[in-house]
């Protein structure tokens, strides 16, 4: 049997792959998930609590609970898109099933002449973001993919791009990719793969043209990620009085993310000598990070309550690995691969989510039911890139600055109690962090949801809709996607 071992050569680089608003969106953006109850009711739950997904929202919600608790909660979650891409459009759909939420609070009551009558201490995991996604557009443009190449070849001397005596394709970029960065790796692609030809064969040549005509181009796009954004909880609470509650949350932060993208492009332009191109790329992304929680649910009077969080900015420290390959053919059927087979590791660099501050206001009818509304705000142009690696990330931080901006979130949310019979529903609206909102669009979402007591055992059903618009950075045109998300979720809590 012939044994075939494929080596991948591992090239650290001193620029990493071209972060954007893309990336600081895909860290930062949560979705609405939880125990049932709580998206029943869109997560307007910050001035509620005996929950064990308001607990991390608002820590003091933890002491609210009477006893100690455990919830764990199976998650259906569907993704419609309809993605328009040049002028073609398209629709694919995703769904799978996960263990999205668990967790527990113990409660520990004190003495009856104590003013600190409770205390708490609960953990909590959630999934926070689900990146699965798999897609598949194609539509006609009149721009081609030999302007990305061009784009970074202009100002590379051409004596860079060129083998040596004995040298490969994997040894140059990994070269390039050690010494030179990740620029001079797309323009060393695109001159190995026939796409640009330096104006003049001077090893100091540092303009270039394209061997692609222009015209009308066939072109196809390919997007698949994996992968998820978890957070775990340990919270600590406490009750004073009748009347205040307070708690603390420290929170571990995980992200592991994958995307596989392949461009492709077809013309018959007259005159083009590269007449097909494929250009794939692998992005491998994982990052750990720390934040804290701060919060109070006051009783106001009987009825009414009120809650207030601090959640502090996520520092993360983010890792990322990327491969990429080209491939190209001829008028005259001369096909070029250009598969370096090189893993570039790059340097790890810090990422800082925004703070977000979050009021609430609930009002109760007694044992029969309630009202509960939230509003948070957000401001996304305060995220921040940084390194202790000689990189410069000050221009991607001034434009963060410059096109993300302050959002506003609104939750409202409303439970009906009949016996040991609960009907929920809830509302939310949330803005785009984009000044323009084709990178991401305004979020709408309705939910609602069932419940039932069986005592010291809780069965709990929810149905969380929302829809917004999406737009993705693609290699030379962008690709809008109209996205619908649907999640059932089934919770069972148990008295501990």
């Amino acid at each position: 049997m012939k044994r075939i071992l494929l080596l991948f050569l591992i090239s650290i680089t001193p620029a990493i792959n071209a972060q954007d608003l893309r990336d600081a969106y895909r860290y930062s953006d949560n979705e609405l998930t939880g125990t049932a109850r709580f998206m029943a009711m869109s997560g307007a739950f910050g001035a509620l609590g005996g929950d064990i997904s308001a607990m991390a929202l608002n820590p003091a919600s933890s002491a609210v609970f009477l006893s100690s608790s455990a919830t764990v909660s199976l998650n259906y979650r569907d993704l419609e898109n309809d993605i328009r891409f040049n002028d073609g459009f398209g629709s694919r759909g995703e769904s799978n099933f996960d263990l999205n939420n668990v967790g527990g609070v113990f409660v520990f009551t004190g003495n009856e002449n104590n003013d600190w009558r409770k205390f708490s201490i609960g953990v909590n995991y959630n999934t926070e973001l689900d990146y699965e996604e798999n897609y598949f557009v194609q539509g006609s443009s009149n721009n081609s993919i030999d302007q990305y190449f061009l784009n970074y070849a202009n100002g590379v001397p051409l004596d860079l791009l060129q083998l040596r005596d004995n040298e490969t394709i994997s040894d140059l970029y990994s070269f390039l990719g050690e010494n030179e960065g990740y620029a001079a790796q797309q323009a060393f692609l695109g001159y190995q793969g026939y796409i640009i030809e330096p104006e003049s064969e001077n090893p100091e040549n540092t303009e270039y043209f394209s061997l692609i005509s222009p015209g009308s181009f066939d072109q196809r796009y390919r997007y698949a990620a994996y992968g998820m954004k978890g957070k775990l909880t340990f919270n600590f609470g406490t009750q004073y009085k009748d009347f205040l509650y307070l708690g603390l949350n420290l929170n571990s932060h995980f992200i592991n993310y994958e995307n596989s993208t392949e461009f492709g492009e077809t013309n018959s332009n007259e005159g083009s000598e590269t007449t097909e191109v494929y250009f794939g790329n692998d992005l491998y992304t994982n990052g750990d990070g720390f934040s804290f929680q701060l919060g109070g649910i006051a009783k106001a009077t009987e009825n009414i309550r009120v809650g207030f969080t601090y959640d502090s900015p996520t520092w993360y420290t983010v890792r990322e690995e990327s491969t990429q390959y080209l491939e190209t053919n001829s008028s005259l059927d001369e096909f070029v691969r250009v598969a370096p087979q090189i893993i570039n590791v790059y340097p790890e660099y810090q990422f800082r989510t925004p703070s977000k501050l979050n009021g609430s206001f609930a009002y109760l009818f007694g044992k029969k039911g309630l009202i509960s509304f939230d509003y948070s705000w957000q401001d996304f142009s305060n995220i921040k890139f940084r390194s202790n690696y000689d990189i410069e990330f000050g221009d991607l931080n001034d434009v963060i600055s410059n096109e993300m901006k302050s959002v506003s979130t609104f939750r409202v949310g409303g439970e009906y109690r009949i016996a040991n019979f609960s009907m929920r529903a809830g509302y939310r609206f949330e803005e785009s962090p984009f000044e323009d909102k084709n990178n991401a669009g305004d979020l709408t979402g309705y939910t609602g949801g069932l419940g039932y007591s069986f005592g010291n055992f809780n069965v709990d059903l929810a149905y969380s809709y929302a829809n917004y618009s999406d737009g993705t950075t693609g290699t030379i045109n962008p690709t809008y996607i109209d996205r619908d998300l649907s999640n059932f979720v089934v919770s069972l809590t148990f008295g501990l």
